[in-house]
């Protein structure tokens, strides 16, 4: 009886170590979303096309342009983390994993529809 009752114990936490596993790497993938939002949004607008109406006024790069795309992952990181022109400097906010999940996001951007 306390054998069945171990293996039960026992396969119930493997099942909530599994759940809990894959809900918080679900939640991960969605991580760099919610730093685009929370930092990018107000000027490059949803869809990174810099059509807000902060991003028209600042004249905010369009993210999924072929200009953009073209720099490499660490000159867009740079520009994250130093700032460009009027856009501010994000590497005091923001981590380098936080970035660097940033940069892929904005790698995203041109296949969203």
């Amino acid at each position: 009886m306390r054998r069945m009752f171990f293996h039960h114990a026992l396969a119930s936490i493997s099942i909530g170590l599994a759940i809990l596993f894959l809900s918080s790497g679900l939640r991960a993938q969605g991580d760099e979303a919610k730093i685009y939002k929370t930092n990018c949004v107000l000027c490059h607008a949803a869809n990174g096309s810099g059509d807000s109406a902060s991003g028209k006024a600042l004249k905010a790069k369009d993210l999924r342009s072929p200009e953009v795309q073209g720099k490499s992952d660490a000159e867009l990181a740079e520009v994250i983390t130093k700032g460009m022109g009027k856009m501010p400097a994000f590497g005091k906010k923001l981590s380098a994993d936080a970035i660097k999940s940033l940069v892929a996001y904005i790698r995203e951007l041109p296949k969203q529809k």
